[in-house]
Order: structure tokens, then sequence, then C-alpha cells
């Protein structure tokens, strides 16, 4: 008996031409406008008190390559043990106007079957015109969102999947929530979102105070890894997760497109080395791509 089987379903090739650049009529950022970027702010729980229980099979995470706060989201679930518990799927590296989408490079939507990732925005929210971002958790039950709000997913997976996660690792321990709380504030506005405010800047005074913001970032978080081996001691916190994925990117990205830096990462010597230590564990490493060799040269943050 011969089995039907059905081509993988992908967008169409990057168009800037018919479909332009991604952001106008979906970065909504004018006055005006007051929703949140990010509008989509469920939870899931471990009790489902909040309408989501944490449960196997039941969520998928949609990322991109390319987004490290995508990324951050694929680290956690690596870290605590949740490959098994929560799906994850890649969309393509490149978008158009139509924003996020699946074709054969990364592979297809393995849940939906959805060729562009606003098909998951318009599931949840009928003609829903907003920004179309990753990462975003789907619930498979109610076929919808439950969450494109970043800071959230890496909580909620840090925390409500424990009957099913590695215990073991706890990245947001109750004792060290104020302290992990303060320090994401900060690395986010700083250094997170400090490259980018770099990039975008209107003016050179604009650049220039923004540019000298990261750099002061850089070299606070250089003193203060200099007698601990993670940020809050010596176990890794969301507060680790959330920054190394912008040092992973700072020489070959941020620094090199925009000369934030004289100085390379190498060159800030404990955070160098802390950024290899995170690196050469699988949870972070499997979410990288071609890095240079000098990644792999011993840390020693170990003594």
């Amino acid at each position: 008996m011969t089995v039907a089987t059905h081509a993988p379903a992908y967008a169409s090739p990057v168009d800037h031409v018919a479909y332009g650049e991604y952001g106008p009529g979906r970065l909504h950022l004018s006055p005006g406008w007051d929703r949140p970027i990010h509008p989509f702010q469920d939870r899931v729980t471990a009790d489902g008190s909040s309408g989501f229980r944490a449960e196997p099979g039941r969520y998928h995470l949609y990322v991109a390559w390319v987004c490290p706060f995508a990324q951050r989201a694929a680290i956690v679930r690596n870290l605590k043990g949740l490959r098994d518990v929560v799906s994850l799927s890649y969309v393509d590296d490149e978008r158009d106007g139509r924003g996020w989408a699946f074709r054969e490079r990364r592979g297809p939507d393995p849940v939906n079957g959805f060729t562009l990732l606003e098909q998951a925005y318009d599931a949840t929210e009928k003609g829903y015109g907003g920004h179309i971002s990753v990462p975003v958790l789907w619930d498979r039950r109610t076929g919808r969102i439950v969450s494109n709000n970043f800071p959230d997913i890496t909580i909620d997976l840090a925390t409500a999947f424990e009957e099913w996660a590695d215990t073991s690792v706890d990245l947001y321990p109750a004792a060290l929530r104020p302290e992990i709380d303060l320090l994401n504030e900060w690395i986010h506005h700083d250094l997170n979102t400090g490259v980018t405010r770099v990039a975008r800047a209107a003016t050179g005074a604009d650049r220039e105070r923004e540019r000298r913001r990261v750099v002061s970032a850089l070299e606070r978080l250089d003193r203060r890894l200099a007698d601990r081996r993670f940020l809050t001691g010596d176990t890794v916190t969301e507060a680790d997760v959330r920054l190394w994925v912008t040092l992973i990117r700072f020489d070959a990205d941020h620094n090199r497109d925009h000369l934030i830096s004289e100085r390379r990462l190498a060159d800030f010597g404990h955070l160098w080395a802390y950024a290899r230590d995170l690196y050469q564990r699988p949870a972070f490493r499997d979410t990288v791509e071609d890095l240079p060799a000098d990644w792999d040269a011993p840390h020693g943050r170990d003594r």
C-alpha cells in the first residue's frame, strides 16, 4: 500500500522588492501607540492557576538562531533538561516585510504547518497588526500563543516545569530573585539593548553617550566577575543567560559593525574567560554556530 506524503510547507524566498523591509506598519513606536510591543503576556504555571498548566508535550517554542532574545529561551530549555518536554523549532534567519518565516534552511513548522509566523499571531488574535517577534510560546491545546514576552518565557521555563525538569539546576532561586531581577534590569538597559541604541543613535552626541554606557557596563561586569565565577556566585542563573547572548555577539557583530569599544571582549579578562566558561557547556554551545576556535581555549574559571 502506498502511503501519501505531503511536502513540507515553506514560505517563498525573501523578497524586499515585493514586501519591503520588516518594520514599517509592524513596529509601532509612535507616541500614540498604547499597546506593549510584546502584547501576549500570559504565563505558564505549575498549578495551572494562570490558565496554562505546565504539562509535557503541550507547549512549543518558536525561536530564531539570529535573535538573542529567542536564544535565551533555547538555552534555558537546554539547561533545565526540557528538550523532551517543550518542543522547539526555528524560523528562517532572514525576513522581509512579512516578518519571520519558515524556509528550508531551518525547516518547516512542525506543529501547525504555518509558512509565516504571522499566522500564529493571527490565530491568536484575528487581524493582529503589531510586532511579530520571537520567541513565541505556543499552546497546542488551545491553538494560540501563550506569550511573546521574552522575559516571562525564560522565567516560566526555569520555574514552572520542575516536575519534569532537571531540578539540580535552579536558574531563579527564591533567595536570589531580588538580586537577579536588579541585574537583569540594568544589563538589559545598558548592554542587551544598549548595543542597539549605539547603532540607531540619531546624533553623534547620542551615539557617544550610548557607546560610553555600553563600555561602562562591560567594565562593571568585568570587575564583578573578578571574585566570583558567575554573576550571583558559584552557579549559573537567569542573569548569566541574559548577559551571555550579548557577549557572544559582541566582537563578531555589535563591535565590528558599530565600533562601540576599542577593546575586544578578549581585552576584558574576567568577562572573556566567563563567556568561554559558559560557551563550553553544551546547553549554551548548542545554540550557536561557527564561533572561532579561541572560544574553546581553557577558561580557568573553575579555579
